[in-house]
Parts: structure tokens; sequence; C-alpha cells
């Protein structure tokens, strides 16, 4: 037996279009990201999702909820799903981090278990979270779960069940609202089926730029 588990990252958000880094951070949508999760649930009616989860995080719990209102779906938030925590990083431009952390940066992106950033939230405490929510999830009657979250937190869901390690969590990017899903089976690695999925997204761009 096994279940669909759908992956969606928030709409963008006030950092997001500030290219602020944010982890714990909690930021509202703007009125682009509000148009991507609307775009998204229409999208995602063609799955069949029985369930929806989310970050407490006002980015990802909006996103949820502007889905869970096209699917007719009410969200249910679980803390374990909020981005991974970016500790003194947190709050900071990434044309700063570009400037002064450059190395730094572009090691903790190529391997974050063994370069983590200064202060942040320790890997083996993420790892455990999410762990423990992909095991509760393995337990529910519900076949098609949808789950919305973070780059870190659904792309360390990735890793984690398809046995990938999180060194790799940095090189499964994902766009804001863009979809991913793994099938995740009880006692073997879970297949990833597809990732950040956006063609939803190529509507918003029509609407922006309706000339082109």
């Amino acid at each position: 037996m096994f279940k669909n588990i759908f992956l969606v990252r928030h709409g963008e958000s006030e950092y997001n279009a500030k290219r602020i880094i944010q982890g714990h951070i909690d930021t509202d949508l703007t009125p682009r990201g509000i148009v991507q999760a609307r775009l998204a649930g229409e999208e995602l009616k063609n799955f069949q999702i029985n369930k929806i989860y989310t970050s407490d995080l006002k980015r990802a719990y909006r996103t949820a909820y502007i889905i869970g209102d096209v699917l007719g779906l009410e969200p249910i938030i679980d803390k374990r799903l909020r981005e991974m925590n970016f500790g003194k990083w947190e709050g900071l431009a990434y044309e700063y981090i570009y400037k002064n952390h450059e190395e730094d940066f572009h090691n903790w992106l190529k391997n974050p278990v063994v370069c983590p950033l200064p202060s942040q939230e320790d890997i083996k405490e993420f790892e455990k979270r999410i762990k423990d929510f992909l095991e509760e999830i393995k337990s529910i009657k519900e076949e098609n779960i949808l789950v919305v979250a973070h780059g870190g937190s659904i792309q360390g869901i990735i890793c984690i069940a398809c046995e990938l390690g999180l060194e790799h969590i940095w090189g499964l990017r994902h766009t804001n609202t863009g979809i991913s899903h793994i099938r995740l089976y009880r006692d073997i690695p879970a297949e990833l089926r597809f990732l950040n999925y956006s063609k939803h997204l190529e509507k918003l761009a029509e609407q922006v730029n309706p000339a082109l």
C-alpha cells in the first residue's frame, strides 16, 4: 500500500519579494502570492486531494487556506512543517549575504549537514520533526495528501522519504507554489513522481503580461 503526497511551497511572501532570508520569520503573502495559491488550487483539482496539512507560519497557512477554499477542504496546522530555522541569517538580505558571506553561503548550499549556518536549527532536530510527521502520515486512512510548507521542509520531506540524505536538500529547489509528488510506502523508500511542477503559473504570466 502507498500514499500519494503532494508537496506545495507557499506563494510569494513579502520577504521573498524583497529577497530576504525568512526561516521562522512570519511574513504574509504578497498579492502575487495570493494569485499563485489560487492557481495552484485549481491545478490540484486534478489530484483528488483528501486532506491538507500546513505549516503554521502565515505564508504557508494562507496558501493552504486559499487552496483549501478551492478544494473544499480545511487545512490542518502542523508546526513540524515549519521552515528550517536559519539562525542569525534570518532577516538578512541575500545581497548582504553575497557581499559578506559568499563562501559560507555556497558551502552551505552544497552541503548543509557538513557546513551549517551560524546558530541554525540542528540538522538532526530538523530531520526528526520531518520523520515524525511522515510516520504519522503513513498511519492515516486518506490516500491523497497535500502538504503546504516551505522550500526547506518540503525538500527535507523528499530527501528523507526517498532516502537521499539531507546534504542534497538545496538541490531540489521549488518555485513559489511549485508542486511535487512522492509516492510514500511503509517499508521502502518513497518514489519521486515529479518535482516542482509549475505549469499553472503560466496563467499568472499571461495575466501580468497579457501582450506576451
